[in-house]
């Protein structure tokens, strides 16, 4: 449980409490439609309401909270319109950087690659889900440096941000990690082979992961979406 010492330190006591509800949020210790009590998250981290209102309008504007006057702050709920847009601007996006990526990619790039997958597998052995997360974050931002668009990991971090939970619900119903590192051993080959065809096929299948995902998660869990 936090204490009122962890906000004694060079981070704001926004940053904090930003942090942890975040944190708790993507890791779905806070489900959709969980309701949270500003009072209560004060009294929590021992700091006045001020700081918790600030958080909360931080993880609004990320449209993780949803806030409304005179009634209890929640957990935003799944859109599927704003799951949609986020896969096909990802989707979008995504293809062109594996096609610079396998057009770019030199021994320096494949070696980074490779050892992306090195680290990759020991903890798919482990079954550490968090650290396989920080994992791909990085897997794609190494993609997006071979094909010269580094700028453009910024667009691939946003709209994975905003599926994150739903890849949590996932793995937290199966193992799939063993899945999503062999997609990743598949673009790997592609794009050291300077297969832009091949590697944008292999990123589409991986993209795809999510389907049967979201339509199992809305027959188990529809009060998790939007009406």
């Amino acid at each position: 449980m936090p204490s009122a010492n962890q906000v004694r330190d060079r981070r704001t006591s926004v940053d904090v409490v930003f942090d942890h509800l975040r944190d708790e949020i993507a890791s779905l210790n806070l489900l959709p439609g969980d309701k949270i009590s500003e009072a209560e998250i004060a009294a929590q981290f021992g700091v006045s309401r001020q700081p918790v209102r600030d958080a909360f309008s931080r993880l609004e504007n990320l449209d993780l909270l949803l806030i409304r006057p005179q009634r209890a702050t929640e957990v935003k709920r799944f859109s599927m319109r704003e799951i949609e847009k986020s896969r096909f601007v990802r989707a979008s996006v995504e293809s062109e950087i594996l096609r610079r990526a396998a057009q770019h990619c030199d021994a320096i790039g494949a070696s980074q690659l490779d050892a992306s997958l090195i680290q990759q597998t020991a903890v798919v052995e482990a079954d550490d889900y968090d650290r396989f997360g920080a994992l791909d974050y990085q897997f794609h931002q190494t993609l997006c440096e071979i094909a010269k668009v580094d700028f453009a990991f910024e667009v691939i971090k946003q709209e994975k941000a905003n599926v994150d939970r739903l890849c949590m619900l996932s793995l937290s119903k199966v193992n799939r990690l063993s899945q999503l590192l062999d997609d990743h051993k598949a673009i790997t080959e592609c794009v050291r082979n300077h297969d832009g065809d091949g590697a944008v096929a292999a990123g589409m299948i991986h993209l795809s992961r999510l389907d049967a995902t979201i339509d199992a998660i809305l027959d188990a869990h529809g009060d998790y979406f939007d009406p």
